[in-house]
């Protein structure tokens, strides 16, 4: 296989172009093709899978692989194409997920063995349907999206999701949210926040789902209920080290169908991008990617 890369040359770690776009020649590509606009990437992957090439690789952030899947999954989820990523974003949560954390020379000599494991991709459909592998989330999630601009990711680097955060927090409000697993269990609670995980991380590497495999077929639910100050406060503390499903302060669920529905309305992004309000539902697609993955 020869692989179709697709570049984003304004993700986050890319300071000298020419010097990454060098750092790929060992792979022998296909094609190499550097995006001009957002939502590039999703029209060439959809191009390349229709003109029957089986390799496709994202060389970006989240948000650059979120467009190649959706590229390749629309109108339906792919069949015999593989997906691989060369982390080159601000974030690069997914990438944490598979191992895929190493320099970009690391990176190529693991695209080049070409291991690969089946994993799980999402589909969310609201007001329109997407597809995800990583992360979706909505409530403040949401609000902190809004604020996250290109500018404050090219100035703050890692720490812009948590300039955002800090932006977004006088819009801290709960929502009166119903949120059912597996069309059987329902909770109607007052919520910041809803996350549904295939991955374990999210703004850069908060383990917000650390026991989360993209591979179990399930997605994993995170809620957080209406908390005062000091119970938020210690809360994120938790978050950071990944301790917070044990906590009270939150509700941790594990279902294959998760619908939402809130008052007022949740944004809700994928994988970083903001998608569309709510009421919203998430099927997780056994198996259904063939993603490149570090061996460990």
């Amino acid at each position: 296989m020869k692989p179709y890369i697709i570049v984003n040359p304004i993700a986050g770690s890319i300071v000298d172009l020419n010097l990454r776009l060098r750092q790929l020649r060992p792979l022998n590509a296909r094609e190499v093709r550097v995006t001009q606009r957002a939502g590039e990437a999703e029209t060439l992957a959809r191009e390349a899978a229709r003109a029957g090439c089986d390799y496709v690789v994202a060389a970006g952030g989240d948000g650059t692989l979120n467009e190649v899947i959706n590229g390749i999954a629309t109108p339906s989820p792919p069949r015999g194409v593989c997906v691989g990523i060369v982390p080159l974003g601000t974030a690069n949560d997914f990438a944490r997920s598979i191992g895929m954390m190493g320099d970009v020379d690391t990176t190529i000599d693991i695209m080049q063995t070409k291991t690969t494991a089946r994993i799980d991709l999402v589909r969310m459909t609201s007001e329109r349907t997407r597809y995800f592998v990583n992360t979706s989330a909505g409530g403040f999630s949401g609000v902190v999206n809004e604020k996250l601009t290109p500018e404050i990711k090219l100035n703050w680097g890692p720490l812009a999701y948590l300039r955002s955060a800090a932006a977004a927090l006088p819009q801290l409000h709960a929502y009166r949210t119903t949120v059912t697993f597996d069309d059987a269990e329902s909770l109607v609670i007052d919520l910041y926040n809803v996350i549904v995980a295939n991955g374990q991380f999210v703004a850069g590497g908060l383990p917000i789902a650390p026991q989360a495999d993209p591979s179990d077929g399930l997605l994993d639910a995170v809620l957080i209920p209406k908390r005062s100050a000091a119970e938020m406060a210690l809360l994120a503390a938790e978050m950071l080290l990944g301790k917070h499903l044990s906590s009270d302060a939150v509700i941790f669920r594990r279902a294959k169908k998760i619908s939402v529905q809130s008052q007022p309305g949740m944004w809700f992004n994928a994988d970083g991008e903001l998608v569309g309000n709510e009421p919203i539902v998430f099927q997780v697609l056994p198996g259904a990617l063939d993603f490149v993955i570090n061996k460990r």
